[in-house]
Parts: C-alpha cells; sequence; structure tokens
C-alpha cells in the first residue's frame, strides 16, 4: 500500500477543495407570467418551454 513520504499542508489541502462548494441554481424568468423557473425547464403556471413552445395545456384553478 503506498503512504506519503511527507504530510501536505492544509493550503493544499484547501486548494484541492476549493471547486466542491455547491453552487446555486440557475433562476430565470418565464417568459408569458414572468415568474421565476428553474433555467432549460417547463413553466408549472403556463404551461411553455420559452416563448413559442407549449408542452401541455393548465386547467384553470378556482
Amino acid at each position: 500500500m503506498a503512504v506519503p513520504k511527507k504530510k501536505h499542508s492544509k493550503a493544499r489541502r484547501n486548494k484541492r477543495r476549493s471547486h466542491d462548494a455547491l453552487k446555486l441554481p440557475k433562476i430565470s424568468k418565464c417568459a408569458k407570467t414572468g415568474l421565476p423557473k428553474l433555467s432549460h425547464r417547463v413553466c408549472e403556471e403556463s404551461g411553455y418551454y420559452g416563448k413559442n413552445k407549449r408542452v401541455f395545456e393548465v386547467e384553470e384553478r378556482l
């Protein structure tokens, strides 16, 4: 089994871990309703993906 000859410093360890942080999801506005939605997803309120592509019909709410 391989064993390191010398101890790696905390700075070297932390440099390696600098890319492990969680990133926030990218949020955009729906072109029809203006409500926030995740990028590259269908808007739940309008049923549209982008400006012109309708994916499903939305039932009217009471």
